[in-house]
């Protein structure tokens, strides 16, 4: 028992850590909470799309703060809304599918970050921690960006719940009881970005779109009602956080990474043992045992 006390005290005993945790956590849950709404309305795509869109937005605030995260905080948030106001429009106003409009604005604002990253030599390096997640590099600033921006995502949906859930599983219906269909569409859009932007410094821009997903599709595979599926992928998002630190503190490997692979264990164990629809169930009761 004491030794086990000694593995779960010994990290907290850093202020990085503790940081960390917190941002962890927040970031797990701010991004389960979104991702139901994600998994339900098979919006994976702009989910990374937005991820690689901020690019641009992260290489214009390195350039003019000098690698300052706050900046780079803001200017990732304003390529991130851009992109997803940008999705919104070009599939309303042009009346195209709003998988081409996600590519469009996709490569887009990537091709642009790229252009921007290849004219300074000195990117390659200082933003790698942007691409794979620096958790531990997270300061006290940081963390409130995290907690306020996080909590906005987290009030709105709770506010707007059951405009989002009627949107997400019958949208003409929706139209019918003249809720405003596209608003809300852009609404959801700009929480998306906000949740990418929010999640930057801890799992790094090519591994976001796992926290968006992993958690909220763990959880759909467990049940069936919507409240609980947002509350089962909190507690996978929170714990894939938690453990992924923990993991990463004593085995020396990328805190992202580390966090990313921890949900992505949930899944599969979920996607293999969850009741009714894990693939061993299945399994067993195909053979009538």
């Amino acid at each position: 028992m004491e030794d086990l006390f000694t593995f779960l005290l010994e990290p907290i005993r850093f202020e990085f850590m503790v940081r960390g945790l917190l941002a962890a956590i927040l970031v797990g849950i701010v991004c389960a909470v979104i991702g139901t709404f994600v998994v339900l309305r098979g919006m994976a795509f702009l989910g990374d799309a937005l991820a690689h869109a901020m690019l641009p937005g992260v290489a214009i605030g390195y350039l003019v703060s000098g690698g300052n995260t706050a900046t780079l905080f803001w200017w990732g948030l304003g390529a991130a809304l851009i992109t997803s106001i940008g999705v919104g429009g070009i599939t309303r106003g042009a009346r195209v599918k709003e998988d081409t409009a996600i590519g469009v604005m996709f490569v887009s604002m990537f091709a642009l970050g790229i252009a921007l990253i290849s004219g300074v030599r000195s990117y390659a390096v200082d933003l790698t921690h942007l691409l794979f997640g620096n958790v531990l590099g997270v300061s006290n600033t940081d963390l409130w960006l995290v907690g306020i921006f996080g909590s906005v995502v987290v009030i709105t949906v709770l506010l707007f719940y059951k405009e989002f859930v009627t949107i997400a599983f019958d949208e003409v219906h929706a139209t019918t009881i003249r809720l405003p269909v596209n608003v809300f569409n852009y609404v959801l859009l700009v929480l998306i970005a906000i949740a990418i932007v929010v999640s930057l410094q801890t799992v790094g821009i090519a591994l976001m779109l796992a926290m968006l997903v992993n958690p909220a599709a763990t959880a759909f595979l467990l049940t069936r009602r919507l409240p609980t599926m947002m509350a089962l992928a909190s507690l996978f998002g929170a714990l894939s956080g938690v453990i992924g630190l923990y993991l990463s503190f004593y085995i020396s490997i990328a805190s992202g990474a580390a966090i990313v692979l921890v949900s992505t264990g949930f899944f599969v164990l979920a996607f293999l043992f969850a009741p009714q629809r894990g693939w061993v169930w299945r399994l067993f009761r195909g053979n009538g045992t």
